[in-house]
């Protein structure tokens, strides 16, 4: 499986990180950030499986695919953390979509 197959996916696991990176420094910076706390996890662990699972397809690996899965989770349940906080902080709401449209080509890309 070449990267350029999984380039569609490739591309939103990397913004999604990005935003998730984002999100997560700009919820250490809000007033109370204990009532972010479950968003700061997600977005980190968003993050983090969106960097390796883009790794793993980039290059190709035939561990690429079943780590979708894991992938989509974790996303559709950050995007569904940020939507609770999206209508007080941007960042948050910016964050959901990323999250929301990388499941989907991961979705598309595991098809």
């Amino acid at each position: 499986m070449s990267h350029q197959t999984n380039q569609a996916a490739i591309t939103a696991l990397n913004e999604c990180a990005t935003v998730c990176n984002h999100c997560f420094s700009a919820c250490l910076a809000e007033k109370d950030v204990t009532m972010l706390a479950a968003c700061i996890k997600l977005d980190r662990d968003c993050a983090d499986i969106c960097q390796v699972v883009s790794s793993f397809l980039s290059r190709g690996s035939e561990h690429g695919k079943h780590l979708l899965k894991e992938c989509i989770e974790i996303c559709e349940k950050c995007a569904a953390e940020c939507e609770k906080h999206a209508h007080h902080h941007e960042h948050c709401k910016q964050c959901a979509e990323a999250c929301r449209k990388c499941a989907e080509a991961c979705r598309a890309n595991a098809a």
